[in-house]
């Protein structure tokens, strides 16, 4: 049985891994002083707005203040964390219907004006808008990304005219995408584009927000689910009767995989092993870096409690390819499993420097000798070094993105317009606007990142089958018939019409033997 109706199906791409729900800036970013050369070759100073929605950011003193986490129920965090297989249908389908409901109520509320009680007026429908003429954008987009290249400031800004009069946050996906990217050039041409994208990740995020975000990932897209359900089944099987496990989860933001990996080990015949984690994640702005992973591992106590599992926490505020061996602490009675999800594609590549800050990360991790390395990564060709070439691939990639959410989430949903613009326009504003150290965004393919273990001395492994058969079969029962599971080698790997987004793997030093 499909628990999602045919005809308006809900999903949300984690290709991304770590949806940052938004926050809002205070400060207005939406008009931007930009300089384009008139058509005889003289630069003339003009004023390009930017429409980014975006509101202020507190300064970095001001953000260094701890912020209140809103309220958020253990029976909320337990509904959308713990949910096993026996329950997995249920709470999805609570919450499609609750986003069904939600959208339906913001359309209706859209369409018509109901009148107050005692007034004596019907509702009246609002008033046809225009229909706009069709063009093709993703032709005006390519021509605007050359003509920007070209150094053609005054065609650039003609064709982003022309965009902008067929582009719609709020409509197909073409429209959506189109006005994105027109913002991504904008911010190009006026050279704000590692502004706004600083300010964007800059902004707080509190549990409750990514915990909406999660049940979207949950009950639309499998891409999240099987992320984690991959990683922690692999982990389980990696430690087998282990007494201590120490694992290194590099990008832990907040830490939702963990709590139905305690779940996990609770049930295992003897009893779970002692169990440490080590929450290593970027620094925040500020002067409380690390407050974040604290708070992370702060909840994590909570389920270890619950779970009767024997729990340490320890918090490494560190860049991932920076992070030092003495900091680890490191104990040889523990099984050493490292654990990265979605990553790695925001570590720098060749182009950024003569020492690889992706390789860095690889070998840094193979030196650390450990059991297991789960290794999930977005695949994407995006960090091509030659802007047009970059811009074509950067297109093909989020349309794919931007068709699965126009196919299976309504457009009136707002989370659905959040992600577009917080997390898919974040991306696209980045990969389209930043050069250098300021470009973050650097997916690789999956195959590129298999070179790159092995030459680091890894030693693949091969994929579970029981997790292959579990992920395959519920991506078929409970998710768009458009979603596809495919192995490659021993990469397991999910896409969206003949697109893969994510590339599944587990690996091990190359000399490493079990004992």
């Amino acid at each position: 049985m499909k628990f999602l109706p045919s005809e308006v199906k809900l999903v949300v791409d984690a290709g991304d891994i770590g949806f940052e729900s938004p926050h809002e800036l205070k400060k207005d970013l939406a008009s931007i002083e930009g300089r384009a050369e008139d058509a005889s070759g003289r630069r003339q100073k003009g004023r390009h707005d930017i429409n980014f929605d975006l509101e202020e950011q507190r300064s970095s003193k001001q953000s260094a203040i701890s912020y209140e986490e809103p309220t958020v129920s253990s029976e909320m965090f337990d509904r959308v964390l713990l949910c096993s297989n026996e329950k997995f249908p249920e709470v999805i389908t609570t919450i499609r219907e609750t986003i069904q409901n939600e959208a339906a109520s913001k359309n209706s509320s859209e369409i018509t004006e109901v009148k107050e009680p005692g007034k004596g007026r019907k509702s009246r429908s609002k008033k046809k808008q225009p229909k706009k003429e069709v063009v093709d954008l993703q032709t005006l987009l390519m021509q605007c990304a050359q003509t920007v290249a070209a150094g053609d400031h005054q065609r650039a800004y003609d064709l982003l005219r022309q965009i902008r009069q067929h582009s719609n946050p709020h409509g197909d996906a073409w429209q959506r995408l189109a006005h994105y990217f027109a913002n991504g050039l904008e911010a190009r041409l006026a050279g704000t584009g590692s502004v706004i994208y600083n300010a964007l990740v800059s902004k707080r995020k509190t549990a409750s927000d990514v915990l909406k975000a999660y049940q979207i990932y949950l009950a639309a897209s499998p891409l999240k689910m099987v992320s984690y359900h991959f990683s922690n089944r692999t982990i389980i099987n990696a430690i087998g009767k282990a007494t201590r496990v120490h694992i290194l989860d590099y990008g832990i933001y907040f830490g939702f995989q963990w709590p139905p990996f305690m779940k996990m080990l609770s049930a295992l015949p003897g009893g779970p092993p002692k169990l440490r984690i080590t929450g290593i994640d970027v620094p925040q702005p500020g002067f409380r870096p690390e407050e974040r992973i604290e708070e992370t591992g702060r909840r994590l106590h909570h389920y270890a409690e619950r779970f009767h599992i024997p729990f340490a926490y320890q918090v490494l505020a560190s860049k991932l390819d920076e992070v030092k061996v003495e900091d680890l602490h490191l104990e040889e009675e523990e099984v050493l499993i490292v654990n990265c999800v979605f990553r790695m594609s925001s570590l720098g590549d060749e182009t950024m420097n003569v020492d690889c800050p992706r390789d860095k990360f690889l070998n840094d991790i193979r030196k650390l000798n450990p059991a297991l390395f789960v290794n999930v990564v977005t695949n994407g060709t995006l960090g091509a070094p030659f802007f047009v070439t970059r811009f074509r691939e950067a297109l093909y990639h989020f349309s794919a993105m931007f068709d699965m959410l126009e196919v299976t989430v309504p457009r009136e949903h707002e989370q659905r317009m959040l992600v577009e613009r917080d997390l898919y326009g974040k991306s696209a504003i980045n990969i389209i606007s930043c050069e250098g150290a300021d470009r973050m965004e650097r997916p690789e393919t999956y195959k590129q990142t298999q070179v790159r273990c092995l030459r680091a001395g890894f030693e693949q492994l091969p994929i579970s089958s029981e997790i292959t058969k579990m992920v395959k079969s519920r991506v078929r029962v409970h998710y768009h018939k458009d979603f596809s599971v495919d192995e490659d080698g021993k990469w397991l790997l999910l896409g969206w019409r003949g697109r893969i987004f994510i590339g599944l793997s587990a690996w091990k030093p190359s000399y490493y033997l079990s004992s």
